[in-house]
């Protein structure tokens, strides 16, 4: 089972993992709404501002606050370098 950093020492299994989204569209604004509303929403943002949308094959939506691109890129096997965690901090 490999697992994600989704930032804040947060992690999601890989092969659970359906998509990975922008939050800014409406469609997308609605389906976080409604996972809100059924119990099935995980803020891993910290507070901070949601940049990613993840949709797990469980129909939970996880919520995080680093962007696509980089999840995405771990996702592939790239490793969360030190620059990636002083962002995430900074946000």
């Amino acid at each position: 089972m490999k697992l994600i950093n989704i930032g804040f020492g947060n992690m999601v299994s890989a092969g659970r993992l359906i998509a990975v989204v922008s939050p800014e569209s409406a469609p997308i604004k609605r389906m976080v709404q409604e996972a809100r509303e059924r119990g099935i929403l995980i803020d891993a943002t910290f507070g901070r501002r949601t940049r990613a949308v993840l949709v797990m094959d469980s129909d939970h939506i996880v919520l995080s606050a680093i962007q696509p691109e980089k999840v995405a890129g771990r996702l592939s096997g790239g490793e969360p370098s030190a620059d990636d965690e002083e962002e995430e901090a900074e946000d």
